[in-house]
C-alpha cells in the first residue's frame, strides 16, 4: 500500500516555510501500515499540479495534497482538482454553515464572498469537515485511486488527518503492519559502527530493513519490518536485536521512542523514577533544557535551568567560587561540576547537568581551545564531569554538546 504527499505553495519553494506537513502526514500513514512512496513539493500553477497528480496516480494507491486551499487567488488547488477530475465545482450547504459559525464565533468583519466560495467544492468530492477552519477537506476517488486534499495550515491538517483522514484510510484498505525498532548509539562513527555489525547485516532477513541515522555525536541503527502477520514480524526483529546487542553493548543506550528521541526516552525514565532534573547551561545556551521543555508535560520531571553564559553569572547566579574559576579557568571540570552541584540544590532536582565550554570561533574568559566542551553530571550521591574536544565549527560544537550531555544523562539515570 503506496501513497504520495504533494504540498503546493510557492513559498515551499524559496524556502520562506518549512515543509512539517509531510513529516505529520508520512508518521500518520506509516503507523497504520501505508508506506510513503514519495514526497513532492510543486508550485502554485495548474499545469505543474495537473502533472505531478498524473505521476502519483501512475506509481501509487493514495494521493494526499496540501495546500493551496485558502480564499485569495492563488489558492488554485481546488479548481485544479476539479479540472483533474472532469467536474464542477459546487457550493456545499454544510461546509457554508460552518463558515458562517466560524465567522460568527471567531471572526470580526464582514463574511467576504470569497470567504463564502470557501464552501465550493468539486460535486464528485466527499467533504472531510475543518471545523478549526474555513477550507474544507476533500475525498476523492478515480479508478481504486484515492486522492485526498487538505488545507496547508498545520493544525487544521493534521486535525483532519487524525480525525477523518486516518479512520477512513482503516475502513477503506486492508493494510500490513508495519514496525520499526531504532536502537540508539553513541562514541563510535557510522563506518566504525558499519565495518562491526557488517556480517550481522549481510545476514539479515530480507524482509527487514536496516537504515543507518547519524547525528552530531550520536547514530540511530532502525531496523523495519514489513508484513500481515503481526506476531512473526515482532519475534523477527527482536531476533535481529538480540544478535546485533553483544556486538554494540559498550555503546547502546537504549531504545528511540516510537514518538520521541532520546530526550523523550529520558523523559519517560525520570518519569517512572518520579525523578526530576535541573540543568545549568554556559556554552550550549539553553539548547539542552529546550530538548525537554518543548515536548508537553515537561513540568513532571524538569525543575528548572539556568543559563549562565558569563563569568560573572556563574559566580552571582549559580554561586560557583571566583577561587575556583581563578585557580582552574571556567572551562574546566572543576567549575562544570559546582555549576551541576549548584544547580542541583537550587532547584531542589534529583539530578543536574552543567555545560561549559569554548564553542569559538574566539576564545572568551577561557584559555581552553575552541571546541574544549566539558560535561558535568550531579546526583544526590555524587558529581563528575568529561572534557570533550568537538571540534572548531560553533555551531556542530554546541550541537555536539547537546547530544553529549543527553547521552551522559541518560546512561546515569539508566543505572537505576
Amino acid at each position: 500500500m503506496l501513497a504520495e504527499i504533494i504540498t503546493i505553495g510557492d513559498e515551499l519553494l524559496i524556502g520562506q516555510v518549512i515543509d512539517t506537513n509531510s513529516a505529520f502526514i508520512a508518521k500518520q500513514l506509516n503507523k497504520i501500515g501505508i508506506s510513503v512512496y514519495q514526497i513532492t513539493s510543486v508550485q502554485d500553477d495548474k499545469a505543474h499540479i495537473i502533472k505531478a497528480l498524473k505521476d502519483a496516480e501512475s506509481r501509487v494507491d493514495i494521493v494526499i495534497l496540501t495546500g493551496g486551499l485558502g480564499p485569495t487567488k492563488d489558492d488554485i488547488t481546488k479548481k485544479t482538482i476539479a479540472e483533474y477530475f472532469n467536474d464542477t465545482l459546487v457550493i456545499d450547504d454544510s461546509v457554508l454553515k460552518n463558515i458562517e459559525q466560524l465567522w460568527q464565533h471567531n471572526r470580526s468583519g464582514l463574511l467576504l464572498q470569497v470567504n463564502k466560495d470557501q464552501a465550493l467544492v468539486p460535486s464528485k468530492a466527499k467533504v472531510l469537515m475543518n471545523v478549526l477552519g474555513t477550507a474544507p477537506g476533500m475525498w476523492l476517488e478515480k479508478q481504486n485511486k484515492v486522492f485526498i486534499s487538505l488545507p496547508g495550515v498545520p493544525f487544521e491538517m493534521a486535525a483532519l488527518v487524525e480525525n477523518q483522514v486516518v479512520p477512513k484510510l482503516k475502513e477503506t484498505y486492508n493494510r500490513p503492519y508495519i514496525l520499526h525498532k531504532t536502537l540508539l548509539v553513541y562514541g563510535i562513527g557510522e563506518s566504525a559502527l558499519a565495518n562491526r555489525i557488517e556480517a550481522w547485516e549481510d545476514a539479515l532477513p530480507t524482509h527487514i530493513k536496516l537504515a543507518y541515522l547519524p547525528s552530531l555525536g550520536k547514530m540511530r541503527l532502525r531496523l523495519t519490518a514489513k508484513g500481515f502477520d503481526v506476531k512473526a514480524v515482532n519475534t523477527s526483529v527482536q531476533m535481529e536485536i538480540n544478535k546485533v546487542l553483544p556486538l554494540i553493548k559498550d555503546e547502546f543506550a537504549g531504545f528511540e521512542e516510537e514518538d520521541g528521541s532520546v530526550e523523550i526516552v529520558i523523559a519517560n525514565q525520570l518519569t517512572k523514577l518520579g525523578k526530576t532534573l535541573a540543568i545549568a547551561e554556559s556554552c550550549t545556551g539553553g539548547m539542552v533544557a529546550e530538548q525537554f521543555t518543548v515536548h508537553p508535560g515537561a513540568s513532571a520531571y524538569f525543575k528548572g535551568g539556568v543559563i549562565t553564559y558569563a563569568t560573572a553569572s556563574k559566580i552571582n547566579i549559580l554561586g560557583v567560587s571566583k577561587s575556583t574559576i581563578e585557580a582552574f579557568s571556567v572551562v574546566s571540570p572543576q567549575v562544570a561540576e559546582a555549576m551541576a552541584t549548584n544547580a542541583m540544590r537550587i532547584f531542589e532536582s534529583d539530578y543536574a547537568i552543567a555545560t561549559t565550554g569554548n564553542a569559538g570561533p574566539t576564545k572568551g574568559d577561557s584559555q581552553a581551545e575552541v571546541g574544549t566542551v566539558i560535561i558535568a553530571i550531579a546526583t544526590k550521591n555524587k558529581v563528575y564531569s568529561e572534557k570533550f574536544m568537538l571540534g572548531n565549527y560553533r555551531e556542530k560544537v554546541i550541537n555536539k554538546a547537546v547530544n553529549k550531555a543527553l547521552e551522559m544523562l541518560l546512561k546515569e539515570i539508566f543505572k537505576n
